[in-house]
This record gives C-alpha cells, sequence and structure tokens, in this order.
C-alpha cells in the first residue's frame, strides 16, 4: 500500500475519532454546540473526504488498469488537506471567542482544504483517462 493510502486512512481515522469526542462533547455540555461548525468539518472533511481520498487512491489505479497519475501530487494532496483542516477547525474553535484572530485561520484553512480537493480531482481525473 501507498505510504499516502495509509497516511489518508489513518487520518480518517483520527479525525472520525475526534469528531465522536466532540459529539460526546455536546450531550454532557450542551452550551458547547457552538462549535457545530467545527464538528461539521472534522466528521465531513476530515473523516468522509479523508476516507474517499485513501480509497481512491489505491482502487482507481486499479479498477482503471492505469498507473496514479502522481504519487507526488497525492503526498501534497495529504499534507495540504490536513493543514487545512486543522486550521479551518482552529478557525472554527476561535469564532465564538475572537472574530478577528478566526477570520484568517478560516480563510487559509478553508482555501487549503479546497485546494487538497482540487488536487485530489486533477489527480484521479489524469488517472482514469491514463495520462
Amino acid at each position: 500500500m501507498e505510504w499516502f493510502v495509509e497516511a489518508f486512512l489513518k487520518a480518517a481515522l483520527v479525525w472520525l475519532g475526534a469528531g465522536v469526542l466532540l459529539g460526546l462533547l455536546f450531550t454532557v455540555s450542551p452550551q458547547q454546540v457552538v462549535y457545530r461548525p467545527a464538528h461539521a468539518h472534522i466528521n465531513l472533511l476530515g473523516f468522509v473526504s479523508m476516507m474517499i481520498f485513501g480509497v481512491a487512491y489505491h482502487v482507481i489505479p486499479r479498477f482503471t488498469g492505469n498507473a496514479l497519475f502522481s504519487r507526488r501530487a497525492a503526498g501534497w494532496n495529504w499534507w495540504i488537506s490536513n493543514v487545512g483542516l486543522v486550521l479551518l477547525v482552529a478557525g472554527f474553535f476561535m469564532r465564538p471567542h475572537a472574530v478577528g484572530a478566526a477570520a484568517p485561520a478560516l480563510a487559509v484553512g478553508g482555501t487549503l482544504a479546497a485546494a487538497g480537493a482540487f488536487i485530489f480531482i486533477t489527480n484521479v481525473w489524469k488517472t482514469i483517462d491514463g495520462n
């Protein structure tokens, strides 16, 4: 298994654990629901997207019979997506307390997370096309 496939799968599991713990926090301390946007992004971009990225990078080349277009891009995809998500989640945690400090983290984190998704889209598209 490629290192980035394993890294995406393990990251997905870490994000799932973080999402579950945050969800549990909501049950014992309902006022913490102010962090719901962080919870949603941890689960959707953290668990779901990372799992999709890892599984797709493993199976798409096998399904198509084409080599992965760029292993290097897949590695960058992992770094950019995870760093972006960390910043995004940090921004969502800061927003209720320090809107001014949260805005740059949300902007940079969101941009990096989107860039990671577009790296994935391009890499998988070109793999499917056999480029």
